[in-house]
């Protein structure tokens, strides 16, 4: 299939190692969100189509994991150097179907490469544990086995990298994988998982349908053959997939949305946190889960802070994203329209406009989806705008007395996903973990999880995690053996079991 293709992309679905074309007529258009020209074609899946994947996976996974883990990282090292050597397809591939900056698009590619890579080095990290018994003769073994038919649902936002940071441990820990991309951004999944063959992953092992998450997607979570789902995306999604999942008991891990909260106090770095500010908020035009959402500025620094901070989003070039600006579009019309939505209601409550920015319409803008950046001082915690994920270029300030009052506001929300910290205070510094109700920490830089570390949320931002040993270890479920080998255990003797029975 040719992902570069300038004359429009007809893709197929790939199941058991078959590409399959589309039933007549029943076709989703993709869109480029510079221009809103139509660049290609995905099949309109069905429920069928999600139950053939979900047996094809399911017939494949016994041999891939009979196989030493050491050869599944193999060839999930080689599929992360055949993405490297396709570098620049995938990122310009990217960019017309999600609409971020082509740099920022070759570093999405980037992650996808690590992302494997870090997988297959774990391909020697399987282990258990041996537990002594309370028995004679008996050891305990604790092992670790792969679930079997993995569901991985994804985001928009970064549809190449959120591929791959889950096929890559699920696949190297012996599972087989059920993709489905969102249909806004359907082929980054495509491009590679076409790559798995050569990479000399079996046929069945990685399987990608297309199509709507209410229908695709629901079915590949009801499956009965699906034993974990993987899903990347919004609350209200997270929250469907859980009641999905809830009758058929399926194990769940789920990144939901985020509220970021961004803390500067009196002794920060003035600069270096202007800096991180621009770029946890502005960075593919905010559509990060892990996005600067909201601030709370010392009040001695706040004018300073604000003064250089609405400087520096003026000064942000926003245009033709293979033109490599600061900002691209947002991906659709309708994510313009919610972002302004949110915009309009802070205002109405009283929030001060310090940089009028929204939609963008005319001239170079005529066609695509664009939005500049909103500054807007609120006097409100409540106010929506510091309460809803905005997920776009709109920074809400508020100014703080004290450390105490901004780690109240920040945890004034439902979300626990990602904050950040700017203070030189030792004191402080070592409260943070403690106070912060957050999964992840940035204290004095920027966003930017490490592929050794691990990306987890609280609250409403999701169960389970990504990345590192743990990420990995949520791939593997255990099983425990109790060991004996020939000293007769009598009833009564040894362990709980004669707890019991002494209380009854």
């Amino acid at each position: 299939m040719d992902f570069s293709a300038t004359g429009g992309i007809a893709a197929h679905m790939l199941i058991d190692g078959q590409w399959i074309a589309p039933r007549a007529g029943a076709v989703i258009a993709v869109d480029n969100p510079a221009d809103e020209t139509v660049i290609g074609t995905i099949p309109e899946g069905t429920a069928q189509d999600a139950a053939r994947a979900i047996d094809a996976a399911h017939r494949a996974q016994p041999a891939w994991a009979a196989l030493p883990a050491v050869d599944r990282g193999r060839a999930v090292r080689k599929l992360a150097a055949l993405v490297a050597e396709r570098t620049e397809e995938l990122a310009r591939l990217i960019t017309r179907e999600q609409g971020k900056p082509i740099g920022q698009a070759r570093g999405e590619v980037g992650a996808v490469v690590g992302f494997l890579e870090h997988a297959a080095e774990n391909a020697r990290r399987i282990e258990g544990d041996i537990v002594a018994s309370d028995n004679r003769d008996e050891e305990i073994h604790i092992r670790r086995h792969p679930y079997g038919v993995v569901v991985g649902l994804t985001a928009w936002n970064y549809p190449a990298a959120l591929a791959a940071r889950k096929i890559g441990p699920a696949l190297v820990a012996g599972n087989s994988f059920v993709l489905l991309g969102h249909e806004i951004t359907p082929f980054s999944g495509l491009f590679i998982a076409a790559l798995a063959e050569k990479a000399g992953i079996p046929r069945g092992v990685i399987n990608v349908v297309t199509g709507r998450g209410a229908v695709v997607g629901q079915a590949l979570v009801e499956h009965p053959e699906t034993a974990l789902v993987t899903m990347t995306g919004s609350n209200r999604a997270g929250q469907q997939i859980f009641r999905s999942a809830a009758e058929g008991m399926k194990v769940l891990r789920l990144e939901l949305g985020g509220k970021a909260p961004f803390i500067v106090m009196e002794d920060a770095e003035i600069d270096r946190a202007v800096a991180a500010a621009v770029t946890a908020r502005y960075t593919n035009c905010g559509q990060i889960c892990t996005c600067n959402e909201r601030m709370y500025l010392h009040q001695d620094i706040a004018d300073e802070f604000l003064e250089k901070f609405v400087a520096a989003s003026k000064a942000l070039r926003i245009g033709d994203p293979m033109g490599d600006p600061d900002m691209g579009p947002k991906v659709s019309a309708g994510e313009v329209a919610k972002v302004q939505s949110i915009v309009d209601a802070a205002v109405a409550q009283g929030a001060e406009v310090l940089l009028q920015g929204g939609p963008l319409n005319d001239g170079p803008y005529a066609k695509g989806h664009w939005i500049a950046p909103t500054i807007l001082e609120v006097r409100d915690n409540a106010s929506p705008v510091m309460g809803q994920e905005v997920f776009g270029p709109v920074a809400p300030v508020m100014r703080v007395p004290d450390f105490d009052t901004a780690l109240a506001m920040a945890n004034d929300t439902a979300f626990g996903l990602s904050a950040y910290v700017f203070t030189q205070d030792h004191r402080r510094l070592m409260q943070t973990p403690y106070r912060l109700k957050f999964g992840e920490i940035y204290v004095n830089r920027a966003n930017g999880e490490q592929f050794q570390a691990f990306h987890n949320g609280w609250g409403h931002s999701g169960l389970g995690g990504e990345d590192g040993k743990y990420g990995f270890d949520g791939y593997l479920r255990k099983q425990t053996l109790y060991m004996n080998w020939g000293y007769p255990v009598r009833r009564g003797q040894g362990g709980l079991a004669a707890h019991w029975e002494e209380k009854t």
